[in-house]
């Protein structure tokens, strides 16, 4: 009887401990609700319905630039963007093989912007597009793909490890969203109204190769696969922000590939006209990222392209469907509604 009471003090105490030291891993890890919101989005993703048509994966350049509530609200499109900040080729294959494990759309649009970088150059970055993943075999491949020299798997695994000097800077928003945080995105996208026209955009410096790296393409080789092997059309695109420079020469390359591989490509660069696109009116940044105006322009025409050249249908008399996006428009209107106050702007 003295070795069972013995024991069980013994696992009541480790299980304290445990339990403890979660909550003291959660109160550190930063939230991502104010500020620098990008962290927060990959984590989203799972408290979705996963019956999406199409699934964007990609960096600042997709989840700021398309608007999943226009493609529903016009064309009776069920998208979701799985973007994060400088999402590096990798992560954006390694999310793409996590959303596959929930479910199966019909379209994933690329953005290959990314192809630029064949390694992962901040662990900030690595950090808000890796530390949202659930735990899986396709997370500790993404983070092993993704770690720059000085990371340590165990930090990825133990986050406290990482952020046990956080102490000093932990703020309310810590305490409030311990255990729940709230949503920061519409459906992966970040919504921005207020304007800064694109003035004096630098053009890009030459290079001494513009070829991308054999590690690009290798992630690119497998994506192209993977939906090959999951029956999923793949759309490459370019999104339209004018910085960082898009080279000809990368142009070329990706070109080259989407006609080799039968892949349908589009460079919004290039669709100025037909989008509609005024980058003195539809930018935040000075032409860096799509303000609302922008993404919905942008929206709609790539809506109007997917109904046309995949196999989608409207879905806007599916009944759920249509519930669970009745409240979603409404807080895509709300957000609207106080940006615009934020800024003192007129809504159009």
């Amino acid at each position: 009887m003295k070795k069972k009471k013995t024991a069980f003090r013994v696992l009541a105490s480790a299980l304290v401990v445990v339990v403890t030291l979660g909550l003291l891993q959660r109160l550190v890890v930063p939230k991502y609700v104010d500020g620098i919101v990008e962290g927060a989005f990959v984590a989203e993703y799972y408290k979705e319905v996963k019956d999406h048509d199409v699934i964007f994966v990609g960096d600042c350049e997709v989840y700021e630039n398309f608007s999943p509530a226009v493609l529903w609200q016009e064309f009776g499109i069920n998208s979701y963007i799985r973007g994060s900040a400088e999402q590096y080729i990798f992560q954006s294959y390694y999310l793409l093989e996590d959303a596959f494990r929930y479910e199966k759309p019909e379209v994933v649009v690329f953005n290959i912007q990314s192809l630029q970088f064949s390694e992962a150059q901040s662990e900030a970055y690595n950090r808000m597009s890796l530390e949202g993943m659930k735990w899986s075999s396709t997370k500790v491949k993404a983070i092993f793909a993704s770690m720059k020299e000085g990371e340590h798997f165990l930090d990825y695994l133990f986050p406290i490890l990482r952020y046990h000097t956080r102490w000093s800077q932990l703020e309310s928003t810590d305490v409030e969203y311990l255990f729940e945080t709230k949503s920061v995105s519409f459906n992966g996208y970040y919504m921005r109204v207020d304007v800064k026209a694109a003035e004096n955009v630098p053009t890009g410096k030459p290079l001494a190769d513009y070829s991308f790296g054999e590690n690009a393409w290798k992630y690119l080789d497998m994506m192209v696969e993977l939906c090959e092997k999951e029956g999923v059309e793949l759309v490459l695109i370019k999104a339209p922000s004018l910085y960082p420079y898009w080279y000809p020469q990368w142009e070329e390359q990706v070109e080259e590939y989407a006609r080799e591989k039968g892949l349908p490509y589009i460079n919004f660069l290039e669709l100025q006209e037909e989008t509609g696109i005024d980058y003195t009116t539809d930018t935040y940044d000075g032409g860096l990222h799509m303000n609302l105006s922008g993404a919905e322009k942008l929206s709609r025409w790539l809506g109007s392209w997917l109904m046309e050249n995949a196999s989608l249908t409207d879905r806007r008399g599916e009944e759920d469907l249509s519930a669970r996006w009745e409240e979603k428009l409404a807080a895509y209107e709300a957000e609207k509604e106080r940006q615009y106050a934020f800024y003192g702007m007129e809504k159009p």
